[in-house]
């Protein structure tokens, strides 16, 4: 289903970024969005990994790295959910709402699990974890971002959340910066994936990052529910 709405916004973004903005714009009218199917199966694809200790802490820390990686990398991020400096570290704070309670999405519950941990002496909620009910989709992923996504289940695979966390709280790094600037829960701006290691021209990335939520926004492609 092609959307009748002006598209010379995107006239200006590079090829490859725009066939993939092309495909995921033609999915409107379907139930899930391209962005809400790469978060899913995002999410399917570390369960599958058998991660050890895949708690939300240690999920919102992966979901982190994937995006700024993936902007260091192309100018643009691959799910692009908004992360915010939580004490703990980067946390997609609309996604964690979203599932604290231990409530699987509607649009998520044919494929995945959320399994309440408590307790033993209070029966108060502490952790969830995540279990995948069918493999994950991997085509809706680029190779680059597969590539992505199995370098980290391979580094983070035995990793706790509170290393998780240790390696999200470096110095200078985006929660840190945010963190220190900004304080506690501010949202944290993907330009600060910006870094030395970038072979992007900057000011291509960030005019890159301004047309993606652009996108998103005028064509209703958010990742949340």
């Amino acid at each position: 289903m092609y959307v009748k709405k002006d598209l010379t916004c995107l006239l200006c973004l590079p090829i490859l970024y725009l066939r993939n903005i092309t495909i995921q714009i033609n999915q409107i009218g379907i139930k899930m969005n391209q962005y809400r199917r790469k978060l899913l199966n995002a999410v399917l694809f570390f369960s599958k990994k058998k991660m050890k200790h895949l708690n939300t802490t240690k999920l919102s820390k992966l979901l982190y790295f994937l995006d700024f990686t993936h902007v260091k990398k192309t100018g643009y991020p691959s799910i692009g959910l908004q992360y915010n400096a939580f004490e703990q570290g980067p946390v997609p704070k609309s996604f964690w709402l979203e599932i604290k309670d231990g409530i699987v999405p509607e649009d998520f519950k044919k494929s995945l699990t959320i399994i309440v941990n408590r307790d033993n002496l209070s029966n108060e909620k502490r952790e969830l974890t995540f279990k995948a009910k069918s493999d994950p989709d991997m085509k809706v992923f680029t190779p680059r971002e597969q590539k992505i996504l199995k370098d980290l289940a391979f580094f983070y695979l035995e990793a706790t959340a509170a290393q998780m966390s240790e390696v999200s709280h470096l110095k200078n790094q985006p929660w840190d910066i945010t963190y220190r600037t900004k304080g506690k829960n501010a949202p944290i701006d993907y330009e600060l994936a910006i870094d030395s290691d970038v072979t992007i021209n900057k000011e291509e990335i960030k005019q890159l990052i301004k047309d993606h939520f652009e996108i998103v926004k005028n064509f209703e492609l958010s990742p949340i529910g």
